[in-house]
């Protein structure tokens, strides 16, 4: 099933149904742009999280591990500039004050607002074309003028009732705390360059507009990379670079039909190159789940000024402020493009139809079901038996409920790779059926031999 045939609104409702995304809060109506992840959405999301840790810091001998923390010295924000130029252009409907982001509404008719616009300039091609813009809330085009507005989130720590206390934020971006941490992880682990630095962190967003489901939330997780370099030795490293993280979407089970690289026209000042890897989203079309950034030497020298601290590099006696190369990878989105990935309606030899999840083994959220035949005649207590073998080596459960039948078709939609079920032969020849999810083909395995039948399936 391609994906220009699938709906989002229907992978939506599929992922609340079967406990992968949750709205934050529903109870109290919900929370724009929050979400959280179900019983079945925290164990896809972990495994995500896993791959992509073994891929960028077990399998690399130079790159090294971080995760640093949410709040930071508000001068971090400041020497970065988020302070002062991290911000999206606004307008307010006249007449029902709902809220626009106006680069994003002029995309939609097709004229390409540049980032690195001013206001006058944002204002131009908005008062030029506003009579095409329309409120979603009321469908009015009386709109204020854009103003910026900055998508740091403001926070407190201490005693904020004091004159003298300063407002700290929460992370625009996860990727600031390795540069933080720069200096203590060549000091404390002594590398040669070039080498890398990844983290896997929060990062938190005040969206004038969330929208797209997990696409584009006001919380949200980065996996991040930052790789180290000699200065001017950047492309080589880069290319390198793209092609490995190009490579990573295809080994998670993304179809090459549905990624495309898309370069950045204008870059900010202090970028060399910047590339996108976009995914084709169901009803939403080609967007971004990862930057790859070629950033120089900008942000070790901005803090290097700010603090004072000297971020140098010495190489056998040579000094020098390396450049980076960054990877930065949404979570959410990724999720979500895995999500809509493996999402399929079958068409069955019979007529009839089974919604399947088809994960890539390692992503599945539950790796094998344990199913008796029937609960009666010890066939439950055989089956808990094996449910107690295998639990400690994977994500394992136990399910007695319907017929195995109906048992199976809902290990299918939840993705399930392998279904073992116990029956009145198990007891006399200690054999079980091993049903596979996506031929389902089944075969006996001696139940003597599963955990060495499944540590080569899934190796």
């Amino acid at each position: 099933m391609k994906n220009s045939e699938k709906k989002m609104d229907e992978i939506i409702s599929f992922a609340k149904e079967k406990g992968f995304v949750f709205p934050s809060s529903e109870i109290y109506g919900g929370l724009a742009g929050a979400y959280d992840y179900g019983p079945l959405g925290v164990e896809l999301l972990k495994n995500i999280k896993d791959f992509w840790w073994r891929e960028n810091i077990y399998k690399k001998n130079n790159y090294y591990g971080l995760d640093s923390a949410i709040f930071k010295d508000p001068r971090v924000w400041e020497a970065s500039g988020h302070t002062a130029g991290f911000s999206d252009p606004m307008a307010e409907c006249k007449d029902c004050n709902a809220r626009i982001r106006v680069d994003k509404e002029l995309e939609k008719i097709g004229v390409r607002a540049d980032e690195k616009m001013s206001e006058e300039e944002i204002n131009k091609l908005f008062s030029e074309n506003k009579d095409k813009i329309k409120c979603a809330k009321c469908g009015s085009s009386n709109f204020s003028e854009a103003k910026a507005f900055n998508l740091l989130v403001k926070s407190n720590l201490g005693d904020f009732t004091s004159k003298n206390s300063e407002p700290v934020y929460l992370p625009g971006e996860a990727c600031q705390g390795i540069y933080l941490n720069f200096k203590n992880v060549v000091d404390s682990m002594h590398p040669k360059i070039p080498f890398g630095v990844g983290q896997i962190g929060k990062a938190f967003r005040n969206e004038i507009s969330p929208r797209n489901f997990l696409f584009r939330t006001r919380e949200f997780e980065q996996a991040d990379t930052q790789f180290f370099v000699k200065p001017e030795e950047n492309k080589e490293a880069y290319e390198r670079i793209k092609k490995e993280r190009w490579q990573w979407y295809l080994n998670l089970g993304i179809s090459e039909e549905n990624l495309k690289w898309s370069q950045h026209d204008n870059l900010v000042f202090y970028a060399k190159d910047a590339w996108d890897i976009e995914y084709n989203f169901p009803s939403y079309g080609f967007d971004e789940v990862e930057g790859i950034h070629d950033r120089s030497d900008y942000d070790l020298t901005v803090h290097q000024k700010a603090s004072g601290t000297d971020l140098h590099f010495n190489d056998n006696g040579e000094k020098f402020i390396p450049w980076v190369l960054e990877t930065s990878m949404g979570l959410g989105r990724v999720f979500l493009a895995v999500l809509s990935e493996a999402f399929d309606l079958e068409k069955l030899e019979d007529g009839s139809e089974r919604r399947i999840l088809r994960f890539k083994k390692e992503l599945a959220p539950v790796k094998i079901a344990i199913l008796p035949l029937m609960k009666k005649d010890g066939l439950a207590e055989g089956a808990m038996e094996i449910f107690d073998m295998l639990a400690g080596d994977y994500n394992v459960i136990y399910s007695d409920a319907a017929s195995v039948g109906k048992r199976y078709r809902k290990q299918d939609e939840i993705g399930t790779p392998y279904c073992v079920t116990y029956d009145y032969d198990s007891k006399e020849d200690q054999t079980v059926t091993v049903r596979e999810r996506d031929s389902m083909e089944q075969e006996r395995v001696k139940i003597s031999d599963l955990k060495e039948y499944f540590r080569k399936k899934f190796n």
